[in-house]
Order: C-alpha cells, then structure tokens, then sequence
C-alpha cells in the first residue's frame, strides 16, 4: 500500500491520530527531509521501525523503482513532505503514477494543507478555485504566466517565495489590476500567522518592506464584464492607423474598458486575418 500523509502546515496539534498511527506502523518512509522528520517524529512522541529514505525533487525520479520494488514485495510505504499534502508543489506525482500504472493500491491520510486553509480564511469566493503552484522565478515567464490567467473567472491560490512576493504581487497588479481583491496568507496555524487582505496595488506596496515566512496568495476570479471586444479591436485599429504601437494601442483601450489585455489582443489579430 502506498499512502500519502498529510502533515501539519505549522501547528504539530494539527497531527490527526491516523498520521500518528501510519509513521508508526509503516515498514518504508519516504521523506523530503529526513531531519525534519525525526524532529516531527519527535514532537509526536512517535517510534517507527520503518527504514527512512530521501525523497525529494532532485532525487524522485532514481527512487521510483526502488519504492515500487518495496510495495510490490508488500511493503506499507508512507510518503510525507516536509509540511501539507505529498504531490501537490511537493514530491510524490512520479511514485503514485507509477503505483497506479504497476496495479499497486494509492491512499492518503487527508489533513492540513496550506491551499485550503488559506482559501478557507481568504474571504474570497470558495465555490470554485484553481491551484496555481510557484510562479516562474523568471520575472518575463512569471508575467507571461499572469497576464495569461487574467480572465480567469475562478479564485486563484498561488505558492510563493518571502524573497520574491513583492515582485509577484506588482506582476499580478499589472496583469489583473491593482484593484482586484487579494489576500496574502503567511506562516498560517503557526505563531505569527498573519493574513493580509485588499487590492493587489496596496499589498504589493506592504510587501515592498519585505516579508517572511511561508507564503500562501489568494487571488480574486476575473468578474465578468459585459465585454464589446469587437468595438474595442476597432478602437485599437484606429490608434494604430494614427501612429500609435499595437501593443500600447491595446493596454490603452483594454484599460478604458476594463478589457483583458490578452483578450483584446488575440480579438485584434482575429480582425486583421
């Protein structure tokens, strides 16, 4: 059996009984970091017999087989990463798709996880939401990335780093607005948790002053506009026809209606073909 725990985000009292049943009885565990297991091991009171192996994202794939090798021979093989739910931004995909591909039986231990509390306490609409990961380290990816969800109507969760926050919320200002609703969510469940709600401008310009911590970002869905696309691209066409770059054509007129910038400009290329 292959099972993916969940483990506490900040707060060791988050540790359900049945995490603290599973890393006893387990005969392998796979772990992220293995000091950070025997400290959690320690917190827990608990003792495992298991035989403790590295896994993590620069080392996942040499693992694979032998993990494989181990549940097919019967094994109970927990998978823990350093805080939250194994898989997601986290090692793990690779193992479970090879235990699914091999016939072996996948379950999880549910419990914390940084993506849904920090939804949860957002105050944003929950009723449908997209993980969205890491942004691109790169600052031209990370805006390409962002300018492409700017229509996206769902709330959007993001992972980030303290040392590049305040880029990624100026990104997200210019690719959504620096109205749209946002809450940075930090070091949630533990001591100094702090949650930061406004307008992505505003929170841009708190993280500027630095920020530390782990980091969750909530960001608002696009709402829907009645949009006129067509007549905008029409108004693009005639700022080009005067002179103006196409580029800044559409940023101007995007910005006059309240368009997507994206949006506009695929319908501007439509009319030109």
């Amino acid at each position: 059996m292959l099972i993916l725990a969940a483990t506490p985000i900040g707060s060791v009292d988050d540790a359900s009984p049945r995490l603290r049943h599973e890393l006893s009885t387990a005969d392998v565990i796979a772990a992220e970091d293995t000091r950070r297991l025997r400290a959690l091991l320690q917190r827990l009171g608990v003792q495992t017999e298991a035989k403790v192996i590295s896994y993590f994202d620069q080392n996942e794939a040499s693992r694979v087989d032998r993990l494989i090798a181990e549940l097919s021979d019967g094994a109970r093989v927990l998978v823990v990463s350093d805080a939250g739910m194994p898989t997601v931004s986290d090692p793990g995909y690779r193992l479970v798709r090879a235990a699914v591909e091999a016939g072996l039986p996948v379950t999880a231990v549910p419990g914390p996880s940084a993506v849904l509390t920090a939804l949860a306490v957002s105050g944003l609409p929950v009723d449908r939401f997209c993980f969205e990961g890491f942004c691109s380290r790169k600052a031209g990816e990370r805006k390409r990335q962002l300018q492409a969800l700017a229509t996206e109507p769902r709330t959007m969760v993001f992972f980030e780093s303290p040392h590049r926050i305040a880029e990624m919320l100026t990104d997200a200002a210019e690719a959504f607005g620096a109205d749209r609703p946002a809450a940075v969510c930090r070091e949630l469940t533990k001591t100094y948790e702090e949650v930061r709600r406004g307008g992505l401008g505003e929170l841009a310009g708190w993280a500027a002053e630095g920020v530390r911590g782990e980091i969750t970002v909530v960001i608002a869905g696009a709402a829907p506009v009645a949009e006129d696309l067509p007549g905008a691209a029409t108004e693009v066409a005639e700022l080009v026809g005067e002179g103006m770059k196409t580029k800044q054509a559409v940023a101007e007129v995007a910005q006059r209606h309240g368009l997507a910038k994206n949006a506009l400009y695929s319908e501007v290329l439509r009319q030109r073909h």
